[in-house]
């Protein structure tokens, strides 16, 4: 990640968003070249030269006071994530690379294969898929036949496949934005791994619904989302996503693909488990 870029992207949106009305910045009447807020109204607001605000955007971060950024942050009205985004941008990480094809605890596979007929997977870092149960495989296609390098949750979301062709309109839409932007997230706290980046090129090159979001620069922590899929074998399924952290794994979130109980989504789960 050209990590200055993404410094000037990510304030640049951001400012855009703010409108003079609503942050208290009067507009005179006059006609606005730019969306949003002037990079010397941001300045003035925050408290901050408008020289220092200029040269952050520019991406020049090192050397910003922690008391800066959070006077920027709270000048854009930054939620949690999009402060630590910032923070992570101007003070990377300190970290390392990722364990290659990360080993899943026994009890980690014993706990995913215990959710059947519930689909769950278990992901590392990037969104490589380490471990999955026998219900994942029957909603999601099989995922050993995937090549490795498209092994991840990102790549059943963007990509062409299963999946992708199950999860049709608003909410194939939301599942993409809250996936992109808990993605970006990731990109930020894990600066030194080829991973995460590596995962960034492949869908850059492959998805142009991808390239489209990615220009937002939206970030956030993975959010629930509910969407509808339409399997083959079953037919329509309303299913909540969830991401949940691994206990005692800094490296491994488990993700699962739970129904209402009592629904007819459940039953169709439940279906795809025994077609007989």
């Amino acid at each position: 990640m050209d990590t200055r870029a993404e410094l000037t992207g990510f304030l640049m949106s951001r400012r855009a968003r703010l409108q003079p009305e609503t942050v208290g910045v009067p507009r005179y009447g006059e006609r606005r070249r730019v969306p949003g807020l002037r990079r010397e109204e941001l300045a003035q607001l925050a408290g901050v030269s408008v020289t220092h605000y200029t040269r952050l955007e520019q991406g020049h971060g090192r050397g910003v006071s922690a008391e800066v950024l959070d006077a920027v942050a709270g000048a854009m009205r930054l939620t949690r994530d999009e402060r630590e985004h910032l923070t992570n941008l101007v003070h990377p990480p300190r970290l390392g690379p990722g364990p290659a094809g990360s080993a899943v605890r026994a009890d980690l596979r014993c706990l995913i294969d215990g959710m059947d007929p519930t689909p769950a997977f278990v992901h590392g870092r990037h969104g490589d898929i380490l471990a999955c149960n026998d219900a994942a495989g029957r909603l999601l296609g099989d995922l050993d036949a995937l090549p490795a390098e498209r092994r991840t949750w990102s790549h059943l979301v963007f990509l062409e496949g299963p999946f992708r062709s199950m999860v049709a309109g608003p909410g194939w839409e939301l599942l993409a934005r809250r996936h992109v932007a808990y993605l970006r997230l990731g990109l930020g706290r894990y600066p030194g791994d080829p991973g995460p980046a590596g995962v960034v090129e492949s869908l850059h090159a492959a998805s142009a619904d991808f390239r489209r979001l990615w220009t937002e620069h939206e970030v956030a922590d993975w959010a629930d989302v509910t969407c509808r899929l339409r399997h083959p074998v079953v037919g329509d399924i309303e299913i909540a996503v969830d991401v949940m952290k691994a206990i005692g794994e800094p490296d491994q979130w488990l993700v699962s693909f739970t129904t209402q109980p009592g629904s007819p989504s459940q039953d169709a789960l439940r279906r795809l488990a025994n077609p007989g």
